[in-house]
């Protein structure tokens, strides 16, 4: 590892690193192995207490750069290496996550021919262990698709994004430093933070976002039991906010209390039917086993009452 190169590249891709001592090292293979070579790496060491620092250290090549700080989330150290970046085009790639070999390549070729200034791609769900989520059924697979398939009927970029983020994360996105420059910086939302920065992106350039749904350039790991816990609840709370937020940005503003008021309603109803149906549920038992359960409590009580009367069943 030694200091950046004094020119600037074509491609800066910045990578925020926290506690992936698992993953880091395929990361890091994943961008000095492209076939574009004229590119920086920055590595941000988000203050991780395992090995990730020593892994990329290990390396020797002029390209990298390893940057270590206190532990600040992962807005924060993205924005510090969006601050770095000297590149003509910035990408960034999660720690865990993995680009495909002619990733770079292939999206520096659809900037110039659509005159892009932010491309994404369609991803490959992997492991921990690097397997690729194949079945259909699967339940991320389930999601993913429905929110493609959303896009597919409407072919707008914005509606699509308010039924779901399809981009699926920071890894995806590919822009160049006039982007950046004009979005500015991440916000502090903690899980949401992609999702927030490409609304704000398609604002700032309604034209220059651009999806190559028919290309899978990016590996995306799925972690076991990500989906559960704090980031469940606090991910959607942040979700309806996004929702809110952009969905009034892109009406013109003698519409915006009618959305909102609208919006804000269905939320309630959708409340409101989940408890209702919850006690509804709670109330009356369903399905065979709590009939057969009611069965069994019954020809107790009938048992006992006839053997203490005397009387044979």
């Amino acid at each position: 590892m030694t200091a950046t190169r004094p020119s600037a590249p074509l491609l800066s891709v910045v990578i925020p690193a926290y506690n992936h001592e698992r993953f880091i090292g395929a990361a890091v293979d994943s961008v000095l192995g492209q076939t574009v070579d004229d590119l920086e790496l920055l590595v941000i060491d988000d203050g991780s207490t395992d090995s990730t620092g020593e892994i990329v250290r290990s390396y020797i090549d002029p390209r990298l750069t390893y940057l270590h700080q206190e532990n600040q989330d992962a807005y924060n150290t993205i924005n510090r290496g969006l601050g770095l970046a000297r590149g003509r085009f910035v990408a960034i790639l999660n720690s865990d996550d993995v680009y495909e070999r002619t990733r770079c390549e292939r999206l520096l070729q659809a900037c110039k021919e659509r005159e892009a200034e932010c491309l994404f791609t369609d991803v490959v769900p992997i492991s921990d262990t690097g397997e690729v989520f194949t079945d259909p059924e699967f339940g991320w697979n389930l999601w993913h698709s429905k929110n493609r398939a959303w896009y597919f009927a409407c072919r707008d970029l914005y509606a699509a994004f308010l039924k779901g983020n399809f981009m699926v994360t920071t890894s995806n996105l590919f822009m160049t430093a006039r982007a950046v420059e004009t979005v500015g910086k991440f916000c502090s939302l903690r899980y949401l933070h992609d999702y927030d920065y490409i609304f704000r992106m398609m604002l700032a350039f309604p034209k220059g976002v651009h999806y190559l749904d028919d290309e899978k350039l990016l590996f995306y790991r799925i972690h076991s039991g990500n989906t559960l816990g704090e980031a469940a609840i606090t991910g959607r709370l942040q979700d309806q906010e996004l929702i809110s937020t952009y969905l009034a940005a892109k009406l013109p503003e003698d519409y915006r209390l009618y959305a909102s008021a609208g919006a804000e309603r269905l939320v309630e109803l959708g409340r409101e039917l989940h408890e209702v149906r919850t006690s509804l549920a709670a109330a009356t038992p369903q399905g065979v086993r709590p009939a057969l359960r009611q069965l069994l409590k019954s020809l107790k009580i009938w048992a006992a009452k006839t053997i203490g009367s005397g009387r044979r069943p």
